[in-house]
């Protein structure tokens, strides 16, 4: 489904590395976590497969297409394949929860009866039904975790990725967003997560990529937090 193939970047000339021949493959419905101390280049990874980055040498595929090949007008309706989820949430503070997971399915071009079917769907699914006309404001840095996550499945892609969802989080609601999107996982989402949370990553025991100054230094199918 995803392919990593020998894909580099470099910055300032070639003195500064973020990725060093990177290479590993995601298959459909893995729960991938991608370990790694800060800097070791877990966000870049998932900015070259939202292709916000471009990589100075190798390949990103999904599927079959060379994700950096995609030409401007078309990124768009390729990005709507990928919902992402955020470490400080990024809701837009003066809309309500269903108002902002409405607003993701507007600009996906949904209709009105779409949005009032799906939007209440989303939030069940990350059970906050209870929560659908607060504020951000109102809500708990879990709860808005838990929004931000049902904002990006309303539109039914095919991966999740997650950079360090639990970062804000205390305990009770990291293990909850976890659980959430175990949940989703299991529904047959794709999902790729980074974190530093050895708590999370020891509990799920699925599939580790641990990255170390831009390489790949481990690959475990059902791994722990080594570094």
């Amino acid at each position: 489904m995803i392919y990593f193939d020998n894909v580099s970047k470099r910055y300032s000339g070639g003195r500064a590395t973020a990725l060093e021949e990177v290479s590993f493959q995601v298959e459909p419905k893995e729960f991938v976590s991608i370990v790694g101390h800060s800097g070791a280049g877990k966000t870049t990874l998932l900015k070259m497969l939202i292709a916000e980055d471009q990589p100075t040498d190798g390949r990103v595929f999904f599927e079959s297409l060379d994700v950096h090949s995609i030409p401007r007008s078309r990124l768009p309706q390729y990005r709507r394949k990928i919902g992402t989820v955020f470490q400080d949430f990024k809701l837009l503070p003066h809309k309500t929860a269903y108002e902002n997971i409405a607003f993701a399915m507007e600009a996906n071009g949904r209709s009105d009866d779409e949005i009032a079917e799906n939007v209440p769907q989303a939030l069940g699914l990350v059970d906050l039904e209870d929560k659908i006309w607060n504020f951000p404001g109102e809500l708990s840095g879990g709860e808005k975790q838990r929004v931000a996550i049902a904002r990006a499945i309303v539109n039914q892609p095919d991966i999740i990725i997650a950079d360090e969802p639990t970062g804000n989080l205390d305990p009770i609601a990291t293990y909850e967003v976890v659980q959430i999107l175990r949940k989703i996982n299991d529904l047959g989402t794709t999902v790729i997560m980074t974190t530093h949370n050895k708590g999370v990553i020891d509990e799920l025991g699925r599939r580790v990529i641990t990255m170390d100054d831009g390489r790949v230094v481990r690959d475990d199918r059902e791994g722990k937090y080594v570094l």
